[in-house]
């Protein structure tokens, strides 16, 4: 699909579209696209189907993905260990136990309130509440009807991190957790 520029100067649709997936910071939606470009938001969906077939061929260090509801470049599986070990430099920059426990909370109870994550956790999470909402990971959601207390949800910044479209595809928590009988054995010991 070659697509020359225009005659006042104006690059054409698709490095448009390029160009603005190459700054931004989170998925952008098909609907704001075209809303910046100005054009329909089919020719938009076609452009950025179109683009990500020809970046998923073998050779390509990154791949478009749609996303978060959005679309966004993302550097290919394959190169995974390389960019790890650029970003990383030696900085770990890695959640502690306790606030990847808490997100997990937030994440299967959303939303919820400081006090329900604590109460789960049998620990205090206002500090680590204030940890995961500074780094973008979780926001407020509105204030529970009952008792006013603020309400806590993941945000589209963590399903990106995740690679996750959306919440409904986090792994089921049942595999995971004890049986009825080990919990009763441990309790005896």
């Amino acid at each position: 699909m070659h697509e020359p520029t225009l005659t006042d100067g104006e690059p054409g649709l698709r490095a448009s579209v390029e160009a603005i997936l190459l700054v931004v910071d989170e998925p952008i939606d098909v609907v704001t696209l075209a809303q910046v470009l100005e054009r329909p938001r089919g020719e938009i969906t076609d452009v950025l189907e179109i683009l990500r077939d020809e970046y998923a061929r073998p050779g390509r260090g990154f791949e478009l993905r749609e996303i978060g509801g959005g679309w966004r470049f993302y550097t290919h599986a394959s190169c995974a260990a390389v960019v790890e070990r650029f970003v990383l430099d030696g900085q770990h920059a890695k959640l502690t136990q306790a606030a990847l426990e808490t997100l997990a909370v937030v994440a299967y109870r959303q939303p919820v309130s400081r006090a329900r994550v604590s109460a789960v956790r049998g620990v205090n999470c206002d500090g680590v509440m204030r940890t995961l909402t500074a780094r973008g990971l979780v926001e407020e959601a509105g204030a529970d009807p009952e008792s006013g207390a603020n309400l806590y949800r993941t945000t589209s910044y963590f399903l990106e991190r995740l690679g996750m479209a959306s919440i409904d595809e986090l792994p089921p928590l049942a595999p995971y957790l004890p049986d009825a009988d080990s919990i009763e054995e441990r309790e005896n010991v």
